[in-house]
């Protein structure tokens, strides 16, 4: 048996790395005030459709949909902040505080062909700043996106901003875009002449190169902007220099989902050719009254877990692994003892392994050198007769008798050797 295409199993050797992306987004995340959320897997349908948007390719070519034994139309998420727009709002988070910071970190699904750094079954580390239409909550954002990757090791990246106004400026802008590709319709690759019928704004991100070169001539979404979009942007930009954070203008960064307006952002590693975006993101002032709740602006981002870790930057590195201190033991009729001494070991925060094989001790010591242990407590017959542990230090194989009455205060000095 193997696993579904597009899906991985995540071992346990890879799970430290898993824990040590989300212990630093924990502790930067944190620090600024934002709280972490769970939402379920399994969301209805009708939320994606109406907040991701019916002509974008997630919901239409990608989404992991069918019908429950109720005939409930069901889908397993394909992104999280719809899931967050709906928690928010059938929570009534808005009835508590104005303001809620609020991050993520979980599995999402959708039909694509896998390749490197893309599953079918992906995690997405992400953040929502949610009720504060200013510029600043947009910085604030990228900022904490910057210092995510900075804090996992991640140097050689660019970040590409955009504004893509309000729905009533790329309506203008719309149609114009429109009316210019329709001159080169036949020119255009098979995909981006779909899309001029359905979703012509999705056209500007094509990798076709012929599309790319048509577009150089095409109207620029900036110049449909109004005053107030522009100042809006221009506090953005301005707040990122001040900050040292680079950043290169796009004036083809429109992102895939509908619900975005005004600021839309990707970081993309510089190395990289294809699938070189590891996180994206945005302002969405309209998306939680479009599923039912309280006008609520809102910005946020999301980071793709499986392609920081595809990209295997040599920064970015494991935290040294603990030492360990294996417990080998004889068949003797007296085990309970071995409880006492895990107790102990626990209270000491030391990490720790039972032997569970039926070996002789011999085996269990080479066990426990193979493992590369820095100490080994023999609990044998003897020891539990004259009610000692014996303490082998692998690395020099020097042996120590300890009481067992003693044996709580020894671990100090234990725990101070393996720190060291």
């Amino acid at each position: 048996m193997q696993p579904l295409r597009g899906t991985k199993d995540i071992l346990p050797y890879e799970i430290k790395l898993w824990q040590q992306i989300y212990n630093v987004a924990n502790e930067i995340l944190t620090a600024n005030n934002y709280y972490e959320i769970r939402t379920p897997i399994l969301e209805n349908t009708e939320l994606f459709n109406k907040g991701i948007g019916n002509f974008t390719d997630i919901v239409n070519k990608e989404m992991y949909s069918f019908n429950d034994q109720g005939e409930r139309n069901i889908t397993l998420r394909p992104e999280g902040t719809a899931s967050i727009a709906r928690a928010f709002i059938s929570n009534k988070l808005y009835l508590k505080q104005k303001i809620n910071r609020l991050w993520y970190l979980g599995p999402m699904f959708r039909y694509e062909r896998p390749q490197r750094g893309r599953q079918r079954q992906f995690h997405q580390l992400g953040i929502e700043c949610i009720g504060s239409s200013l510029p600043i909550a947009d910085v604030e954002v990228i900022r904490l996106a910057i210092k995510t990757l900075d804090a996992l090791g991640f140097k050689e990246y660019i970040l590409e901003i955009n504004s893509i106004g309000n729905m009533a400026e790329r309506d203008i802008y719309k149609n114009d875009l429109i009316k210019y590709l329709k001159l080169y319709q036949n020119d255009l690759d098979r995909d981006s002449q779909k899309k001029l019928l359905t979703n012509p704004l999705r056209i500007l991100d094509s990798k076709n190169l012929n599309t790319q070169t048509i577009l150089q001539q095409a109207p620029k979404l900036k110049n449909y902007l109004n005053e107030k979009s522009l100042d809006h942007f221009k506090y953005v930009c301005n707040s990122l220099k001040y900050l040292n954070i680079a950043y290169k203008i796009n004036d083809y960064l429109v992102r895939g989902l509908d619900y975005y307006n005004c600021t839309a952002f990707e970081i993309k590693m510089k190395k990289l050719s294809n699938q070189n975006t590891i996180c994206g993101g945005g302002r969405y002032d309209t998306l939680i009254e479009q599923l039912g709740g309280p006008y609520t602006p809102s910005v946020g981002w999301a980071i793709g877990i499986e392609r920081l870790i595809t990209i295997k930057n040599k920064n970015f590195h494991l935290n040294k692994p603990q030492n360990i201190i294996y417990i080998a033991h004889q068949e003797i009729l007296d085990k309970y003892k071995i409880w006492d001494i895990l107790d102990i070991l626990e209270n000491y925060e030391i990490k720790f392994e039972l032997d569970l094989s039926n070996n002789n001790l011999y085996k269990q010591i080479k066990r426990a050198n193979q493992m590369k242990a820095k100490i080994c407590l023999i609990l044998g017959e003897e020891e539990i007769k004259l009610k000692y542990i014996t303490i082998k230090w692998l690395e020099t194989g020097t042996q120590q008798k300890i009481h067992l009455s003693k044996f709580y205060n020894y671990l100090k000095y234990i725990k101070q050797q393996l720190e060291t």
